[in-house]
């Protein structure tokens, strides 16, 4: 994420808390902006910066004694939580304004970006294995659970806890398993490949279903969607992007090789 990007979406949160103010304390509204918040500053400065810590230590709930029914002292709390929230966020973007984000040559230890640049290599790796030494053999992409292989490789490199196909929470009365899960960072990605059977339609299909269940996975923080496409087979990229990311869920769609 640019600096521009990261103004504009520290902009919108610092906006909002004005309204969260005159809304019912940890109303849903509440909790779904804290937790996009917190995803927002981990994605930009690291999930161990000082920037998420500072805002992880605003206090929202009143923790001293009160009469009983006495919902002031609560109400108070609350509203003088969203005014240190707002100065600390108003501060971060003061900060990226006179300094603008660091950038590091290589990999970030932001691991939303780390994934991403797994998957940005993916199709040169791919391509890179069918050129052994002497026509050894090797991995050819044919399928997703090739896709799944070369990929589990890769993540390998950077994250110590990968689950490879947890289950997911029951959906529609039947469970599933998910392709893999980031323990620690909380971060699932899903596989896709095209193929000549699959139609634009059927892919967006298929991953809606597949955010229904992971929605309700306790570890699933963010979903990363991983779509192979090395032949170039999806109609029109864009409409899949913004069919999909309608659901309510931190979610980012990928689609590789660009075009």
């Amino acid at each position: 994420m640019n600096k521009d990007e990261a103004l504009v979406k520290l902009d919108e949160k610092i906006n909002r808390i004005f309204q969260l103010r005159s809304k019912p304390k940890f109303s849903p509204e509440f909790k779904k902006w804290h937790r996009e918040v917190r995803i927002l500053l981990e994605r930009v400065f690291g999930s161990d910066s000082y920037q998420v810590s500072d805002f992880k230590r605003v206090q929202f709930v009143f923790q001293g004694t009160h009469r009983l029914g006495d919902q002031r002292p609560f109400v108070l709390k609350f509203k003088a939580g969203c005014e240190d929230a707002s100065a600390i966020l108003t501060s971060i973007k003061e900060e990226i304004l006179e300094y603008g984000l660091e950038t590091q040559k290589g990999f970030s230890s932001n691991p939303f970006v780390m994934v991403e640049e797994i998957l940005k290599k993916f199709h040169s790796v791919a391509k890179q294995l069918r050129r052994r030494h002497d026509n050894r053999p090797t991995l050819d992409i044919g399928d997703e659970y090739d896709v799944q292989d070369l990929l589990h490789s890769l993540l390998k490199i950077f994250f110590k806890d990968i689950r490879a196909e947890e289950w997911t929470p029951s959906y529609a009365g039947n469970s599933s398993r998910m392709d893999f899960l980031l323990k620690e960072e909380k971060i699932v990605i899903e596989t896709k490949m095209t193929r000549k059977s699959m139609k634009d339609k059927d892919l967006v299909d298929q991953l809606l279903v597949d955010i229904d269940r992971y929605h309700t996975h306790p570890d699933c923080e963010t979903l990363l969607c991983f779509i192979y496409d090395p032949e170039g087979r999806i109609v029109n990229r864009q409409s899949i992007i913004s069919d999909v990311s309608q659901k309510d869920i931190n979610l980012k769609i990928m689609v590789f090789p660009e075009e």
